[in-house]
């Protein structure tokens, strides 16, 4: 819930998705990430409403050794936002609200409510402050919060420009859409969501979370360590409609097909929610894929993330639900796209290598590039390399050779050449020259 990744990579071959699905590769590349400790949870693919590909991976309790399966539920974190901005287009489809209705009707407590409007804070122009990015958030996010506890949390956080002003991606924007919906309504949201959206589409498995059950096939988010470390748990009182959501990967793809093709809202309203303004719609933002455009979200909360994108004109989805993942999501997206178009992807490998520590050595120092406004530093720690960038957390590197090491997480590797004393960082097909400083 508290990041926003866009799914940036864009695949350069000719358009078009074929008829057939090339499982038996996906499946290699999925198995070799659940068996190198790089991904567990879901993913699904449809074509025309038909669903074409759909497995599961890794645990969904590891500590008593319950496997993922496709019905597993996983918290799907910020796709939940695009289940509310559904939900305010109901509302002002049955006359329950307006787009310029200013925030002060409901909220007058927070700075510039009188210049804030509902449209503002389904497209993040609020300028209202992301809550979940306050400095004390990891204190408080674990334990139940009341409505009245959060709109003071949203309130201390303040206001980072005027609204209107610019975009700027804030948890607190669909937090406060979800209580608005509470009012007007006079229901709480988990069953706005039930009766206007997961009934309707018989999506069974999706529903507002609570605490996690394995008994009833919810799965508990893990981070990659040398074994298995189960995530602590967000309170679902914190993130309402920004990212309390619960689902599958197959029941996600129903919700895509139903909103898609006129089973949610009328074609005026999902015509407004795809609108762009500075990269993002109402719940929804773009997704290049060949020459095709997709729409949805991705998401992420605690160690669970999360991606949901249909592409209109080929009427093609993609699901991916993740409990514990050590790997760039984005490579995923990109091979089950291009199986879903009959072009072939690459299975990465796997395998590392042991660097003397005596060599890890000469590599450390800090490195600065002309390209990019970032520095990296690079050490070495229990005989193992490390890297940070200038206002981020450390991560580990893996030597794939003693002058190559990879963060598959990030999708980022690094090419040392230390007599010359460069770091080259590739990612994402881009790569940039750093040298130390």
């Amino acid at each position: 819930m508290n990041r926003f990744t866009a799914f940036l990579a864009v695949l350069a071959f000719c358009s078009g998705f074929a008829q057939t699905f090339n499982t038996e590769k996906m499946n290699t590349l999925m198995n070799a990430l659940d068996q190198n400790k790089k991904f567990m949870g879901s993913v699904a693919v449809s074509k025309e409403g038909k669903t074409i590909y759909n497995s599961a991976f890794g645990f969904a309790d590891a500590e008593n050794n319950i496997k993922n399966t496709p019905d597993t539920k996983f918290r799907i974190g910020s796709i939940s936002k695009t289940f509310t901005a559904v939900l305010v287009m109901k509302a002002l489809e049955e006359n329950r609200l307006k787009l310029e209705d200013p925030l002060s009707k409901y909220f007058p407590q927070i700075k510039n409510a009188d210049k804030i409007t509902v449209e503002q804070l389904l497209n993040h122009r609020s300028g209202i402050h992301n809550v979940t990015d306050l400095s004390d958030y990891q204190v408080w996010s674990k334990s139940a919060q009341s409505h009245e506890q959060m709109v003071t949390r949203i309130v201390s956080g303040g206001n980072d420009f005027e609204p209107g002003a610019e975009m700027s991606y804030s948890n607190s924007n669909y937090i406060l859409l979800s209580y608005i919906l509470e009012s007007v309504y006079k229901k709480p949201f988990a069953k706005l969501l039930e009766e206007k959206i997961t009934k309707p589409l018989s999506l069974k498995n999706t529903y507002y979370g609570g605490k996690i059950i394995p008994s009833n096939k919810e799965a508990y988010s893990y981070i990659f360590a040398e074994n298995y470390v189960r995530d602590g748990e967000t309170d679902m009182s914190v993130p309402s409609g920004a990212g309390g959501v619960v689902s599958t990967a197959a029941d996600l793809l129903k919700f895509a097909e139903g909103l898609f093709n006129g089973k949610l809202v009328s074609a005026e309203s999902l015509h407004k929610m795809m609108k762009m303004t500075d990269g993002y719609g109402y719940g929804l933002f773009t997704v290049p894929f060949n020459e095709s455009t997709g729409y949805g979200h991705s998401g992420g909360i605690d160690g669970f993330t999360s991606a949901l994108y249909y592409f209109p004109d080929t009427k093609t989805g993609y699901a991916m639900i993740s409990n514990g993942s050590a790997f760039d999501n984005n490579r995923i997206s990109l091979a089950a796209l291009s199986a879903a178009s009959g072009k072939d992807f690459d299975i990465p490998s796997f395998k590392t290598v042991a660097v003397p520590a005596e060599e890890l050595k000469k590599l450390e120092g800090t490195y600065a590039s002309p390209s990019l406004p970032l520095k990296i530093t690079v050490t070495v720690k229990n005989g193992l390399l490390f890297a940070q960038a200038t206002g981020q957390s450390e991560f580990p590197l893996e030597a794939t050779s003693p002058k190559t090491f990879k963060f598959d997480a990030a999708g980022i590797e690094l090419e040392f050449d230390a007599p010359k004393k460069q770091m080259i960082l590739n990612q994402s097909g881009a790569s940039y020259t750093f040298t130390r400083e």
